[in-house]
C-alpha cells in the first residue's frame, strides 16, 4: 500500500498578523487526489497551530511510498461489505417506490438467438436513485451542482477512513464535539449511530439518528472528502425539523459527497480503514446506489511477539 506526502512551501497567517513559513516541508496525505485546500488542513492539524486566519500553498509536490507499520508487514485485507442489498418491491426512503427487478430477456427466450444448449438472460430493474444504500452528489441538492459524472475517484475510492460512534449513546445527534479531537482532511468521516439495525422497519425512519449543522460545517472546515451515515438520512427527518436540510446543504456546498442507509459499521476500527463507494457515471443524476466496502489491512509482527491485528494502535506497546 501506498503512502502518500506532499512536500511544499506555504505560509499559516495567524490570526493578528503573525505568520509561520515553510519550506520543502514534508507531510502526509491521505491519497493522491488530495486537494489544496485538505494540504492546508493537514498542514495546519500537524503544526498545532490555532487561531489562523489563512494559508498560502506557494508549491506542492505529492508523491507516493511504500510503507508498512514498523516491525510488521500487511498478511492480507479483509474486505467489509457496508451496504443493504437492493430487493425487488423493498422500502429504502419513505415515500419513494420500491425497485421493481423483473426479466427483460428470459433464458427460455433466448434459445431461439444462440446456438443450441447457449442461453443468456438481461434483467430490468425500474427504481429511484434513493435505494438501498447510496450516494448523494452536489445535483441531488442544487440545480446545477456536480451530477455523478462530475464526481472526481479522489472522493469516492480508496479514502482513509474515519469512524465517529455514537450507537449506543443515548442521543440522535452527531455533534461538532464528536468530531473535534478527530483527523477528518482527506478523509471518509463514517457515522456509526446504529440506525441500520432498525433497517426493514417503521421504526427506521422514525426519530433518526443525523448531523448537526455546527458539524456538518466543522467537516467542511476541516477538508473531510466524504461523510456516510447508517441513518436512513444525514438530517433530522422530524417534524421539529421544519423540513430543513442543513447537513446536505452545507455539505453539498462544499461538493462533499454523502453516502446514506450504511450497514456494518460496528466491523471497521476507529481508524486505519480504507472506504469506497463509487456509483455508475451518469449524466444528469444526482444520486445513486453504491456498492459500498472498505478494506482493513491485517499486520503480522516480524519478532512473532505481538498479536497480528488492524493497525499499530492496536496492538499492545
Amino acid at each position: 500500500m501506498l503512502q502518500y506526502r506532499a512536500e511544499l512551501d506555504a505560509a499559516v497567517i495567524l490570526t493578528g498578523g503573525a505568520s509561520v513559513r515553510a519550506q520543502g516541508l514534508t507531510i502526509d496525505v491521505p491519497h493522491a487526489d488530495v486537494t489544496q485546500a485538505e494540504i492546508a488542513a493537514l498542514l495546519v492539524a500537524a503544526l498545532g497551530l490555532r487561531h489562523v486566519e489563512r494559508v498560502e500553498v506557494a508549491a506542492c509536490r505529492v508523491f507516493g511510498e511504500r510503507a508498512a507499520p514498523t516491525g510488521r508487514s500487511a498478511i492480507r485485507l479483509e474486505l467489509v461489505e457496508l451496504s443493504h442489498v437492493i430487493a425487488d418491491g423493498m422500502t429504502t426512503f419513505p415515500g419513494a417506490p420500491g425497485p421493481v427487478i423483473s426479466p427483460h430477456l428470459t433464458w427460455a427466450d433466448s434459445r431461439s438467438r444462440y446456438a443450441e444448449g447457449t442461453e443468456f438472460s438481461m434483467d430490468r430493474i425500474d427504481m429511484v436513485g434513493q435505494t438501498g444504500t447510496y450516494l448523494d452528489s452536489p445535483r441531488h441538492r442544487y440545480e446545477g451542482g456536480t451530477d455523478l459524472a462530475g464526481l472526481p475517484l479522489g472522493r469516492l475510492a480508496d479514502l482513509p477512513a474515519t469512524v465517529v460512534r455514537t450507537a449506543g449513546a443515548g442521543r440522535r445527534a452527531v455533534e461538532a464535539a464528536d468530531l473535534e479531537p478527530l483527523t477528518l482532511a482527506g478523509h471518509a468521516v463514517l457515522l456509526h449511530t446504529g440506525g441500520d439495525r432498525h433497517w426493514g422497519t417503521p421504526a427506521y425512519a422514525e426519530d433518526n439518528p443525523y448531523l448537526t449543522a455546527a458539524a456538518a460545517t466543522l467537516l467542511v472546515e476541516r477538508g473531510a472528502a466524504l461523510v456516510g451515515i447508517d441513518s436512513v438520512n444525514l438530517d433530522d427527518m422530524s417534524a421539529a425539523s421544519g423540513g430543513e436540510r442543513p447537513a446536505h446543504s452545507i455539505l453539498l456546498a462544499a461538493g462533499i459527497p454523502v453516502v446514506e442507509h450504511l450497514t456494518g459499521l460496528e466491523q471497521l476500527p476507529p481508524t486505519g480503514a480504507r472506504f469506497t463507494a463509487a456509483p455508475p457515471r451518469i449524466e444528469g443524476f444526482g444520486t445513486f446506489p453504491v456498492r459500498a466496502f472498505a478494506t482493513i489491512p491485517w499486520y503480522e509482527p516480524h519478532d512473532h511477539t505481538r498479536s497480528a491485528g488492524w493497525l499499530p494502535t492496536t496492538v499492545e506497546q
